[in-house]
């Protein structure tokens, strides 16, 4: 297992994704001055978001019905939570995007190849009201699809 995502998988027969870049932002507030540079200060963080490129190719390793699972999950506007498979708990975090590129095909036109990204958002920890309210409709697709 290389990370879960709710009760989503990471894996080479799921999902594998190339690389994890993280991006987090810190929120520092400007008041102009007179005759000086303007004036910081730091307010909080900000976003940090996370983009998981990478690609699969179904008749070797992941399925194509992994992405339709994510996008069922984004589509339940639920807070999910991300656990390394180190075991290092990173929050509760949101899907925001999923991008698919489809190329190489069969003669039936089903792809041999799938690029993906999956853009996720961290939200407050503080909201456990928004954890995985589909995490059973998500499990259900789950097993029906894999």
């Amino acid at each position: 297992m290389m990370m879960a995502l709710g009760r989503f998988i990471f894996s080479l027969s799921t999902l594998a994704y190339q690389e994890l870049q993280r991006q987090t932002e810190y929120r520092h507030a400007s008041s102009s001055r007179v005759g000086a540079p303007p004036a910081r200060q730091f307010v909080g963080r900000g976003d940090d978001s996370i983009t998981l490129p990478g690609w699969l190719a179904p008749e070797l390793t992941g399925t194509a019905a992994s992405l339709d699972v994510l996008r069922y999950m984004a589509e339940s506007g639920s807070a999910w939570p991300m656990i390394e498979g180190t075991g290092r708990i990173m929050g509760l975090w949101v899907i925001e995007s999923i991008s698919e590129t489809r190329t190489i095909f069969f003669r039936d036109g089903a792809a041999r190849r799938i690029e993906f990204t999956l853009s996720l958002k961290r939200i407050d920890d503080s909201r456990t009201d928004l954890l995985g309210a589909g995490i059973a409709s998500a499990n259900g697709i789950l097993r029906s699809i894999l």
